[in-house]
């Protein structure tokens, strides 16, 4: 593991630093402009500076030249990353589109659609989502019900998805339906990227307990997908999935704050029996366990980087950055939002301390437990295949599809 920067390296990021200086503002002790905004505002302005990104060559610069980025190794785009979060700047938007639809589509697209539908995704033009989670297949992604069947050169969908982030603004989508109900369930799948406006779409958002609506259903009611449009050959659905969640756990592998330094700054200013916070040992037992944690996660992380800058590839080891950070966050916000006593039920940002970060991220943490690949499906990758632990019985592994025992 190497935790420095190579001179290179440490070129590029001072060259960043100069520029990010130069066109955003530093992030203060407020909620961000992403939060500040609603999502109609915010991805008017997030279109805006991802297009300056695209033009300056900041974005996705690691991707190859013919399809918008920079060609360089993806170190690059990593210490970019790193130093925006430092800036208050619009973003939220692109993470799927970029980090799972984006790689996949330069995987298995052909040459003409990666040119038209690639550079576009970089610069901001158009929003994609993933289609991949259904009200009776959640964490088995492989037991999903929205079928597919082809008709000439076309292939007409039917089902439900559900938790799509962003379908709601999303121009494209990838998706994965079930051709064959005869074959086992992870056999007959073929996937798909579509067109969020064809007919037969319906998009609903689902209101969420923090107020926001950032997931949605989508309905698809014999929606025609061209053949051309199909990722992967008829059946090699589940193959390509797998390969959009392993950049996926690479995308959203971090939780935002608040951290231990959050904590930290919020247990000096609240009192408890009259002392401040921080002068508490079980207070500062909780915040050393967790500083503990976020350096094993830095440390973790260290070596998927390392990985990076020597041109390889990390594997499903990347699991444990979130199964350890979306926890850690849920853990985190819950005590900040005791610290403050009854004020911790209140969420109006201009009366509570961090602008009530304590109490959003508090609402919204137990589903970043879900998201991207639940906490026992997590577990599972992580013994199975980085410990080399025996796998779990599937007593459904070689059975038809349509022989397994399913709800009404």
């Amino acid at each position: 593991m190497d935790f420095n920067d190579t001179p290179e390296q440490a070129a590029f990021r001072g060259e960043v630093r100069a520029w990010l200086a130069d066109n955003a503002e530093p992030r203060k002790d407020r909620p961000s402009v992403s939060r500040r905004l609603d999502a109609e505002e915010g991805l008017i302005l997030a279109k805006k500076w991802q297009n300056v990104k695209a033009e300056a060559g900041y974005a996705c610069r690691h991707w190859p030249v013919e399809h918008g980025g920079q060609g360089r190794p993806m170190i690059e785009t990593i210490i970019y990353d790193q130093e925006e979060a430092s800036f208050d700047v619009p973003t939220g938007f692109f993470g799927i589109g970029l980090g799972m639809c984006g790689p996949i589509m330069a995987k298995y697209a052909t040459e003409e659609q990666q040119a038209r539908y690639i550079p576009p995704m970089i610069r901001g033009q158009e929003v994609w989502c993933q289609l991949f989670s259904e009200p009776a297949a959640g964490s088995d992604v492989a037991g999903l019900r929205t079928r597919c069947h082809r008709d000439g050169d076309d292939w007409v969908v039917n089902g439900q998805k559900v938790w799509t982030s962003g379908a709601h603004y999303s121009d494209y989508g990838i998706l994965v339906a079930r051709h064959d109900s005869s074959l086992p369930k992870h056999k007959g799948l073929t996937f798909f990227f579509i067109d969020m406006k064809s007919p037969g779409i319906d998009i609903k958002p689902i209101k969420q307990i923090n107020g926001g609506s950032n997931f949605n259903e989508v309905f698809f009611t014999n929606v025609r997908v061209p053949d051309s449009q199909r990722l992967g050959a008829i059946g090699e659905g589940w193959q390509v999935a797998i390969a959009t969640l392993m950049n996926e756990r690479l995308a959203v592998g971090d939780a935002p704050p608040p951290d231990f330094r959050e904590v930290m700054k919020l247990a000096a200013s609240c009192l408890l029996d009259g002392k401040p916070a921080l002068e508490d040992s079980a207070v500062r037992e909780k915040i050393a366990d967790w500083y503990v944690e976020s350096m094993g996660m830095k440390h973790t992380k260290a070596r998927t980087l390392t990985a990076l800058s020597q041109g390889r590839i990390p594997g499903p080891e990347n699991s444990i950055g979130k199964v350890i950070s979306a926890s850690k966050l849920q853990n985190v916000s819950s005590f900040g939002a005791d610290l403050m006593d009854m004020g911790g039920v209140v969420t109006d940002p201009s009366l509570m301390p961090a602008a009530a970060l304590f109490q959003q991220s508090y609402l919204y943490s137990p589903g970043l437990r879900i998201a991207g690949g639940t906490d026992e499906i997590l577990r599972n990758i992580i013994a199975e295949r980085v410990l080399g632990l025996p796998g779990e019985i599937r007593v459904d592994r070689d059975v038809p599809y349509s022989d397994i025992p399913t709800g009404s």
